[in-house]
């Protein structure tokens, strides 16, 4: 998904990286969570599913994504961030939202959530962007003095115009669209029309006005009709594509075993690749229906998500925050994981694929948990006049204390590759697989003091 590519007065490549990417890869655990308070709306305690889920999301985000990043450039293949004054900012609000996480929790009123405090968790989203938007255009008083590299125009590698599905649709659609530019062809504007004979200067006869309107109108009708019916033609092959169990290049493969399971895993794949099938080709509104209705698709997975987790942990007897901080917590983050690494192997800097990962920590609080408790504390102050109980303040206070530590380790890893090697992802294989290595045991690190800590055992 290129979203930083449409730029004006107000909508760039910072503000696109805060809201759509990061926005959009952290829908699943802003859903769940949003789910869990609504399903606890009415009760004084708060659901543990959603604050566990964002906070080992956030932990996800920041050593797994980054170790994959970091090994995807190839061998000796550099790249930086070209604005480190937005990053700055980026990683100072992501810092910023756990501090204010562990503030509201256990210093202003603590294992409660009142009103005031939700209200300003969701508020601090848009400070963010104003603070991020004039660091990009340099505010004076709002900004950092740093120097950047602009990004080029070509920061995401030209890719065919062709279309993704069958060649056949395109070629229709090109035909036919070039037959309504050759009727349009016919309509000239008379005073750009004459020719010279040995006699003087001659007018050739042109359309009159009503036949001008008439053909005009022709085309842009036929060029509608044309449209609707590309659209139509790619929505079918999303359809086809969704059940196809075995492609040309898998067709090609000698080993038997090998095509039965790849066959075997399409099989996985089929309900959900046909479920989401459903939702209209990109090509409609400029991708924003596909947009807002793959949302809604992850709104009811998440739902599906938060009963299945109910039942394993009543079921197993696991803590909710263990199941949300390890399952629900990787599974929600993989959309992140693959928007930064199609970032990291696709653009020439490295500005979305760690933009992606810090903007994503910040949506994670200050919208995935600020409006779930904006929502339920709303709810007690009318009705009960009273604050919204967080269940395991302690533990979940813990992980935020273990998280800022673990973070300050691999930001300092990313500084250090940025001093040493003048970039924060790719490089020599060996120090990238070394710093792929070393993000992983921090994150293994997290998992497992956070776990033991609300399970009650240290």
């Amino acid at each position: 998904m290129v979203v930083g590519s449409c730029y004006g007065v107000v909508w760039n490549y910072t503000i696109a990286d805060i809201t759509l990417l990061a926005f959009g890869t952290s829908f699943p655990q802003i859903s769940l969570a949003t789910i869990d308070a609504i399903r606890n709306i009415g009760s004084l305690d708060a659901g543990g599913l959603g604050p566990g889920t964002l906070v080992g999301s956030a932990a996800f985000d920041l050593f797994p994504i980054h170790a994959v990043c970091v090994v995807v450039p190839k061998a000796g293949e550099l790249k930086k961030i070209s604005d480190i004054g937005v990053w700055l900012v980026e990683l100072f609000w992501s810092f910023w939202a756990y501090i204010w996480l562990y503030i509201i929790l256990e210093v202003w009123t603590p294992n409660v959530i009142t009103l005031s405090e939700a209200l300003l968790t969701v508020l601090q989203f848009g400070l963010l962007l104003t603070h991020a938007y004039a660091q990009d255009k340099r505010w004076p008083y709002l900004s950092l003095p740093l120097t950047r590299t602009e990004r080029p125009k070509d920061w995401v590698p030209a890719e065919a115009t062709s279309c993704r599905y069958e060649s056949k649709v395109c070629n229709e659609y090109s035909e036919l669209h070039q037959v309504g530019e050759d009727e349009i062809k016919d309509i000239v504007d008379i005073f750009s029309i004459h020719s010279r004979n040995g006699t003087g200067t001659v007018y050739e006869e042109v359309p009159s006005t009503d036949d001008v309107a008439e053909s005009s109108n022709r085309y842009k009708q036929n060029k509608i009709n044309l449209e609707n019916s590309h659209v139509l033609k790619l929505w079918k092959q999303q359809f086809a594509d969704a059940l196809m169990l075995e492609s040309t290049e898998s067709r090609k493969l000698n080993n038997v075993y090998l095509r039965l399971a790849r066959i075997s895993w399409q099989l996985l794949l089929v309900p959900w690749r046909f479920l989401f099938a459903f939702v209209p080709p990109y090509h409609i509104a400029h991708g924003w229906i596909a947009f807002i209705c793959s949302l809604l698709f992850i709104s009811g997975i998440a739902y599906v998500v938060t009963q299945l987790t109910d039942l394993i942990s009543c079921v197993t007897g696991i803590n909710s925050y263990v199941i949300a901080f390890t399952a629900l917590a990787a599974g929600t983050s993989w959309p992140d994981l693959v928007a930064s690494k199609i970032a990291a192997e696709r653009q020439t800097t490295a500005d979305s694929a760690i933009a992606n990962i810090t903007c994503s920590n910040s949506v994670n609080i200050y919208v995935g948990i600020g409006i779930p408790w904006l929502i339920d504390t709303a709810y007690n102050f009318v009705v009960y006049g009273e604050p919204l109980q967080i269940q395991n303040a302690e533990g979940l206070s813990f992980s935020l204390l273990v998280f800022f530590a673990t973070s300050v380790g691999c930001i300092a890893v990313l500084v250090y590759r940025r001093v040493t090697l003048g970039a924060e992802l790719g490089g020599p294989r060996l120090w990238a697989w070394v710093t792929c290595v070393y993000f992983m045991l921090l994150w293994i690190i997290f998992v497992v003091l956070s776990s033991l800590k609300v399970s009650g055992i240290i």
